[in-house]
């Protein structure tokens, strides 16, 4: 899961702000793509009072504190290519604003993390793809763990034996 916990300033952000910006934040995933309630957004209001940089109140200050362990970036190419996909989705509600902002992204592992009980299956799996499709959690098979076929590519026999002709993993099989 993403967890994305958006502390803010009081009164910064109305219901609808915050729809909007957790249907963005929840777009950056779709393009991996994830399942949409893999993403989760929390919006943490703090009075003036309690938000303080460098020793000092703010009010005009928005930080992002995001726990990614769905699926990690191996390289800084693709951590910097990341970075600027989600300075754009958050640019509406943070400098267009007039609001300074920081974003910090931790990528911890994923075997200490569950979705109803169910430890999520592996990135680009058939059982991902069936979550994604489904757009929920369920149960799934030593066998959902494969990776998945590219569109249009099948998996199983086809073709019944008895043709003379059987299709696996997209190659046809002569007998």
């Amino acid at each position: 899961m993403p967890l994305w916990q958006v502390f803010h300033p009081k009164d910064a952000y109305t219901a609808e702000d915050k729809e909007a910006l957790a249907d963005r934040i929840t777009g950056l995933f779709r393009r991996t793509p994830l399942p949409d309630f893999y993403v989760v957004v929390v919006f943490i209001e703090l009075p003036a009072e309690s938000f303080y940089v460098g020793g000092k109140p703010r009010k005009d200050f928005v930080r992002f504190k995001v726990d990614q362990m769905a699926h990690t970036m191996a390289d800084q190419i693709k951590r910097d290519w990341w970075m600027r996909r989600v300075e754009d989705a958050i640019a509406p509600f943070v400098t267009a604003r007039g609001y300074d902002s920081e974003v910090q992204i931790d990528e911890p592992g994923r075997d200490l993390w569950t979705i109803n009980g169910i430890a999520p299956p592996p990135f680009r799996s058939i059982a991902e793809k069936k979550w994604l499709k489904e757009n929920r959690a369920r149960p799934y098979t030593e066998d959902d763990k494969m990776p998945a076929p590219p569109p249009g590519l099948a998996t199983e026999a086809v073709v019944p034996p008895s043709e003379g002709k059987q299709m696996s993993i997209g190659r046809e099989i002569s007998k």
